[in-house]
């Protein structure tokens, strides 16, 4: 059977797209080539379904949610701070899994942060 190889993209609608990217690029590192590219490092995916009654994505208008990893959440939940990014003031620890916290993109987006165990 062929299986995928990775996420190829992810796309948003937005209000203002430009502003959008822009944010993205600047707080967070994607996109930062001129073809919109963003090389990411290995390791692992998650891909699962949610009740469609979820609040865990935030608003119910927000039909899917990216998890981006990172190697230090508190560094970069303070580094987001710091930009003024809309931080989530809770995070969360599971055990094997590893520790999640949470931001809003300027259009309302939330986004899932993930250190790994």
């Amino acid at each position: 059977m062929e299986k995928v190889l990775g996420v190829g993209g992810y796309f948003l609608r937005a209000k203002d797209p430009a502003a959008l990217s822009a944010w993205y690029r600047e707080h967070l590192g994607l996109g930062a080539d001129e073809n919109d590219l963003w090389h990411q490092e290995a390791g692992p995916t998650v891909f699962a379904a949610f009740d469609s009654d979820t609040d865990y994505f935030g608003s119910m208008n927000q039909q899917t949610m990216l998890n981006f990893r990172v190697s230090d959440l508190a560094a970069m939940l303070a580094q987001l701070h710091a930009l003024g990014a809309d931080v989530a003031a809770e995070t969360q620890d599971m055990d094997g899994i590893g520790r999640f916290g949470w931001i809003t993109d300027p259009e309302g987006n939330r986004i899932e942060l993930w250190q790994p165990a």
